[in-house]
């Protein structure tokens, strides 16, 4: 797994990204109440609005760690977004893209790291 330092992970399966929001992230905007997930063949950018989450506390962009087309979508999150607070590090991703260049997890954090960095906030 890597993270970014917006509080998304992604966890990498041969070119598909598998992407969501860290536990950290999870727990500071409270009851999930509403997830957009991202669109099948969508493209994104690294850094481009991949998927919103709401909570009752918030409304918070989802960024997209790397570049690629968005091959799979959480669908059951729509009816379920409290998945995103009882495990957002499994059953709580958002979507999946197949990666455009594997480079891109080399600029992420490793668990260590994002943990390090937590220490910061």
């Amino acid at each position: 797994m890597k993270f970014t330092k917006d509080h998304e992970w992604v966890r990498l399966d041969g070119d598909v990204a598998t992407i969501g929001i860290t536990k950290h992230a999870a727990d500071a905007l409270g009851d999930v109440v509403f997830v957009e997930a991202p669109q099948v063949g969508k493209t994104v950018g690294k850094g481009d609005g991949f998927a919103v989450v709401e909570s009752v506390k918030a409304a918070s962009d989802v960024y997209a760690p790397v570049s690629g087309e968005v091959v799979e979508s959480n669908d059951a999150l729509s009816g379920a977004p409290e998945t995103v607070n009882a495990d957002p590090e499994g059953e709580g991703w958002f979507g999946k893209i197949k990666v455009k260049d594997a480079g891109q997890l080399d600029e992420l954090m490793d668990r260590a790291a994002y943990d390090q960095y937590l220490t910061t906030l």
